[in-house]
């Protein structure tokens, strides 16, 4: 690891790069800040020095440590005065040609042994040291915003990336606190490539109007688990920054349609609605504005019987709730037709059955059959909130008897456009598929795409592990996905495709 006696330099002192700083000097390094805007860094050392000095007013520091930290932050006025530095971390503007002439400054600068780290969140590394002279030394320092309070770190090997250089800087990593993981330098790493479907998804769910973005933020986070809804979230993120990440991923993929950008986006960004600092993204955000409310079915009388017939831990922890307000459940294997997917018996004699990527029209075995599809839910026996299509020979009453039983298990009920793979399931299908595939290809490990995802975006389950448990499934959903758009989009992944059909 980096002696702590020997000092860091950052350059580019925005959020990012004084969060960089502030990290490095809380743990003990000597750091010093450089930006090319004159007084940038000066201001920025204050502000990190204001910060440190609020931690250890509120406990949470102790006031001599803090105090330690600050003295050890200065800024500078030259790129020469980062000459001696063991490491220098750029954190500026994300552009190819700016960060190329900028480490090429470094390397004329600093010493043969100095590692040379780019903050970027989605260009090439191997592009970015393609042009200096010692190539192997330089690597992706990936953190996350705020840098300070956010534990994840990917470290990030370009094809020439010594191995030696990047062991060394994700042991530093560890060191300051962070959890590093790490990646090839491919589109996007691991965070920013393997969470494009839950926004992706998203936006084609608003494309095709199966619902608006209120309830599908509502659905992926009371069914699906998720911390925060994707529209919700490109908000917070910004919709300029969001749609630039997937753009870059997309072109530097050459256009693949996983990783197409979406036209809603791109009408929001048009529009100026970039979300909260704008005042308007998805959603209104001045003063007094109201928040829309997602689709949710009105109060409804639960069946007093249904038959079960299997074959859905989904809804057989949904009926375990709704059992327990008074719903009789008759449990049998028999009498059920070869149709899949199995699932319950309604009393107006309607069907209702988990999702597995087909339309709840497409699931009837007949002309007079009716059938609701319930979407996936991360945990039924929590779940707030569930997903529900209906067949379009669909009557009132299995309408009323489905929407009954899931309110009589505690959850409100979105009832949404008949599509394939309704939402949580087409959304997590994607996710566990791009994550299956990341490692098929030997760009991370999966322990090391599970720990980012749970880090880098509070997912509520591991993307690889999960796909891996559940990989019959997702292939089912993804195939009927890819029938119902065969754009070459839904593909799923050899490794997953193997998974499925020799489970573990």
């Amino acid at each position: 690891m980096l002696d702590r006696t020997v000092p860091v330099g950052v350059t580019g002192a925005g959020a990012m790069g004084a969060g960089i700083a502030q990290v490095a000097v809380a743990a003990g390094h000597q750091v010093r800040l450089y930006d090319v805007r004159v007084g940038a860094a000066g201001k920025a050392v204050e502000e990190v020095r204001g910060r440190l000095s609020r931690l250890a007013e509120r406990g949470r520091l102790d006031a001599a440590e803090a105090a330690a930290a600050a003295g050890r932050l200065t800024s500078v006025d030259t790129l020469d005065d980062l000459a001696g530095c063991g490491l220098v971390v750029e954190a500026v503007v994300e552009d190819l040609e700016v960060k190329r002439e900028l480490l090429a400054a470094l390397e004329r600068v600093c010493g043969p042994s100095t590692v040379l780290a780019t903050n970027t969140s989605s260009l090439s590394v191997t592009a970015l040291a393609a042009r200096l002279e010692r190539p192997q030394r330089v690597l992706g320092m990936h953190f996350f915003n705020p840098a300070p309070l956010l534990p994840l770190v990917e470290v990030v090997s370009g094809a020439a990336t010594g191995d030696a250089v990047a062991s060394t800087v994700a042991e530093l990593a560890r060191g300051w606190g962070k959890t590093p993981v790490r990646c090839a330098s491919t589109p996007g790493f691991i965070v920013n490539r393997v969470a494009r479907p839950f926004y992706g998804e998203a936006m084609r769910l608003l494309e095709d109007r199966v619902a608006d973005a209120a309830t599908v933020d509502a659905v992926l986070r009371e069914a699906g688990g998720f911390a925060m809804g994707p529209c919700e979230l490109t908000d917070l993120i910004g919709q300029d920054v969001n749609h630039e990440v997937g753009r870059s991923v997309w072109e530097q993929t050459f256009h693949d349609p996983r990783y197409q950008p979406s036209l809603v986006q791109q009408r929001l960004v048009d529009a100026g609605w970039l979300g909260r600092k704008s005042g308007r993204g998805f959603y209104d955000y001045s003063a007094g504005a109201p928040r829309p409310e997602p689709a949710t079915e009105p109060p409804r009388p639960a069946p007093e019987r249904v038959t079960y017939y299997g074959g859905s831990p989904t809804i057989e922890g949904l009926l375990a709730r709704a059992a327990s307000a008074g719903v009789t459940v008759e449990h049998t294997s028999f009498g059920w037709s070869a149709h899949e997917p199995v699932g319950l018996r309604l009393p107006s004699g309607g069907r209702l059955v988990e999702c597995t990527g087909r339309t709840a029209q497409a699931s009837v075995s007949g002309p007079d059959e009716a059938v609701a599809v319930l979407d996936w839910v991360s945990d039924p026996s929590t779940a707030t909130r569930v997903a529900l299509a209906i067949s379009d020979s669909g009557s009132e009453a299995l309408r009323d008897e489905a929407v009954g039983l899931l309110q009589a298990a505690g959850a409100a009920v979105s009832v949404v456009a008949d599509a394939a793979g309704l939402i949580v399931a087409r959304t997590v299908s994607m996710l566990a598929n791009e994550a299956i595939d990341v490692v098929a290809r030997a760009e991370a490990s999966a322990t090391d795409v599970d720990v980012a995802m749970r880090l880098g975006t509070s997912y509520p389950f591991g993307p690889y592990e999960w796909g891996v448990r559940h990989a019959p499934e997702v292939v089912h959903v993804l195939d009927r996905l890819a029938a119902a758009y065969p754009s070459g989009r839904y593909r799923p992944s050899p490794l997953l495709r193997r998974l499925a059909a020799d489970p573990r």
